[in-house]
């Protein structure tokens, strides 16, 4: 007989969003409300923005318990009191969905100062990595959780002006795989979104406003022959990857990125 494996109903689950104020994050938040969640915190620095998401969520349902967080998930005392907060304030932690992104755009490393370079991988990096241990020790008690991480296709794909940036998106990638294999037997599955270009967001924006990184996108855009990805196809996936149809799936590096690269 095969050994059951534990999976809520995402109607069951506190859903705990990171960078959830705008773009993909507040997508992913509203998909969530769509599936049926009920308890969800934001996190992020702008209260103004986390009031504002909050709203949206409670004309989408007056009845959900959404709260917002305001922290620098980059620090890791702010990451525990996060996940704390919203243990309590939501009677539960049982998804965390990491989807920071640092205002960072491609640059030539020749072109990059030395000194930027620990802040950019810092900044890049670090938040998603503190919150998933901030979150272990709720999920290792109750013997389940979920962890979903934002990195990108620079992880996958050598670009040229992406040299930090692919190395701090393949610290995330790595470090997703290896907490998914330790983190299997306490009933935690941790995987890994790499979008390359997300359009309507604060990110597209500004890689879209500097010449250097406009003409690299553009060029990419062409590839996307299934589209380019918006944070709605980002939301949906993260939803999937959170519910029982995903309940074996783990340890996975997963591309949304319409054909712009595969593997």
């Amino acid at each position: 007989m095969a050994k059951q494996v534990f999976q809520k109903e995402i109607n069951e689950c506190a859903v705990v969003i990171v960078g959830g104020t705008s773009g993909v994050g507040l997508a992913t938040a509203v998909q969530f409300v769509e599936a049926g969640a009920t308890r969800i915190a934001l996190v992020g620095r702008n209260s103004e923005r986390g009031n504002a998401a909050v709203e949206v969520l409670r004309k989408q349902n007056a009845d959900i318990t959404v709260v917002f967080i305001s922290a620098d998930a980059n620090v890791p005392s702010e990451a525990e009191r996060v996940a704390e907060q919203a243990h309590q304030d939501l009677a539960g932690l049982d998804i965390l969905v990491n989807t920071t992104a640092a205002s960072y755009v491609p640059k030539l490393l020749f072109k990059t100062d030395i000194n930027e370079i620990p802040g950019i991988l810092n900044q890049q990096a670090l938040a998603p990595l503190l919150m998933s241990r901030a979150v272990l020790p709720y999920m290792r008690e109750q013997k389940f959780g979920v962890i979903t991480n934002i990195a990108s296709d620079a992880a996958k794909v050598p670009t040229p002006g992406e040299t930090i940036i692919g190395a701090a998106m393949s610290a995330i990638t790595l470090f997703s795989r290896t907490l998914a294999v330790e983190a299997k037997r306490d009933g935690i599955r941790v995987n890994t979104l790499t979008p390359s270009l997300i359009d309507g967001t604060p990110v597209y924006d500004r890689v879209m406003d500097d010449p250097f990184s406009a003409k690299l996108f553009e060029n990419a855009a062409k590839l996307a022959s299934l589209g380019v990805a918006d944070p709605e196809d980002l939301a949906a996936m993260i939803v999937f990857l959170s519910g029982p149809g995903a309940k074996r799936v783990t340890g996975q590096t997963i591309s949304v990125n319409g054909g712009i690269s595969a593997g």
